[in-house]
Parts: structure tokens; C-alpha cells; sequence
């Protein structure tokens, strides 16, 4: 049986290469469009999934990764990060990454999108991203997350900031 292919998934692909990362995409039976469902299909701690969100920063694209443990209070890292967040619709956030809500990967946009990455995914050694498309995912951690997306490592919400 051959390895399924969609262009989205292509340019991430292309994008870890691009890295020097080579991990294996994993094509789930299902969409997995939560984190608890993410987990769940790969047996892994829903903070263990790195959420990408894509919101709006004074206008502007930003992607949010955050750990399937966390919400993001919006209104506290606006505070933190010096703007306003607001929600992106769903067309800002195919043009902005070339993806969907549900599969929207760290990277492999058409153009960087600023990015930060919850702290609270550096508690784990393996975590798990979208690839692309709403049924693929792959492992990475922490570390590789704000390495290969220049992200900004911070706190999402203020309980996480304290601890």
C-alpha cells in the first residue's frame, strides 16, 4: 500500500528537509481535530500535542503552538507580546500557513509567520504536530519546535506562567 500524499503535507515535508529533519509523518484513520483526539490516536499525554493556532496580532498573522494541556488567554499574551489578539478567520489561515484549521503545521507556509511555542511543551521529551493536513502528524520536541520556526518561546496563559 502506498504512503498517501497531499501538497500540503508535501511542503512540510519539504520544509523539516529543509531542517535537516527527517521524521516519520504519521497518517491517522481519522481527522484528528482536537488534541484530546490527537492523543488519543496516538497514545500519547494531550499536552504532548502541540496545537497550532493561528490568530491575529494587531491585524497580523501569528501562530501560537500550544500544548493540547493549555488554552490560550489571548487578552494576558497580547499584554505579554505587546498587541491585541484576535481570532483569524478561517481564510486568513489558509493564506497565511497554505493549510486548514485542523491540520495547520508548524511550518511549510508560503512565507514565516511569527510563531510562539508554549514553554509548557519543554516538560516533554517527544511532541506531537499536525503535518499538514488534518489526519497526519509527527513527533519533534520543544527544542526543534522553536529551532526550526524562530518561534518565541512563552507562557500561553498566566497559570502556566507561574509554575
Amino acid at each position: 500500500m502506498s504512503t498517501p500524499s497531499h501538497p500540503a503535507v508535501d511542503r512540510v515535508i519539504e520544509a523539516l528537509a529543509g531542517n535537516g529533519l527527517a521524521p516519520e509523518i504519521r497518517w491517522l484513520g481519522d481527522a484528528v481535530t482536537t488534541a484530546q483526539l490527537a492523543a488519543d490516536a496516538i497514545g500519547v499525554e494531550v499536552g504532548q500535542i502541540a496545537n497550532s493556532l493561528v490568530f491575529t496580532l494587531d491585524g497580523e498573522p501569528i501562530l501560537v503552538l500550544t500544548s493540547g494541556a493549555h488554552r490560550v488567554d489571548t487578552a494576558w499574551l497580547g499584554e505579554r507580546i505587546g498587541g491585541t489578539i484576535g481570532r483569524a478567520s478561517k481564510e486568513l489561515v489558509k493564506q497565511a500557513t497554505g493549510q486548514v484549521i485542523g491540520g495547520v503545521a508548524p511550518l511549510g507556509h508560503p512565507a514565516p509567520v511569527r510563531t510562539f511555542v508554549d514553554t509548557a511543551l519543554a516538560a516533554y521529551d517527544e511532541v506531537w504536530a499536525a503535518a499538514g493536513h488534518a489526519k497526519t502528524v509527527f513527533p519533534t520536541s520543544f527544542d526543534e519546535l522553536v529551532r526550526i520556526t524562530g518561534g518565541t518561546p512563552t507562557a500561553v496563559e498566566p497559570d502556566a506562567a507561574a509554575a
